[in-house]
């Protein structure tokens, strides 16, 4: 089954809950199996109104569900987790995205496969090299190479 990682991010009522919520609904997940999930990462939001902290994460799934379903599952649980899109970088109960499907490239109105910014987020880079040490981001290379240009951004690892 093609393995896909998934970025995990929450700044609003109580984060930690709201991550860990979202990571045992993605057990759940219809045809898809949970195989691995990163540590907690806190990190200051992207954006230029003033937010709480995130906390992020990032998961690995195998699953059977092609990426443009994938992706709609995933806006249907942060819909559920009661997202808002007020306005760009607003704050968030849950934002899910879906950084790599296997190594498949895929440029459309509804996805973009990879992430195009996932390689400058040290909030992604450290909890996907994590779990994935040896991971590769097509067109970019290995994901370890892109931490030098994150080196800037603040990132704590939560205790377990």
């Amino acid at each position: 089954m093609p393995l896909a990682y998934i970025a995990l991010g929450s700044n609003l009522t109580d984060p930690v809950s709201q991550v860990w919520s979202a990571v045992k609904r993605l057990e759940r997940l219809a045809n898809s199996f949970l195989l691995k999930t990163s540590s907690f990462y806190r990190t200051k939001a992207v954006s230029a109104h003033q937010q709480p902290d995130y906390i992020n994460a990032v998961v690995l799934l195998s699953t059977e569900l092609l990426p443009e379903i994938l992706l709609n599952e995933l806006q249907r649980l942060e819909r559920e987790f009661g997202r808002k899109r007020d306005f760009y970088h607003a704050p968030r109960t849950l934002d899910l995205d879906l950084l790599l499907y296997d190594q498949i490239v895929i440029n459309s109105p509804q996805l973009i496969l990879p992430h195009p910014r996932m390689h400058l987020r040290a909030f992604v880079l450290a909890p996907l090299l994590e779990i994935a040490q040896e991971c590769l981001i097509p067109g970019r290379g290995k994901a370890s190479a892109w931490l030098s240009a994150t080196s800037l951004q603040a990132v704590d690892r939560l205790p377990s």
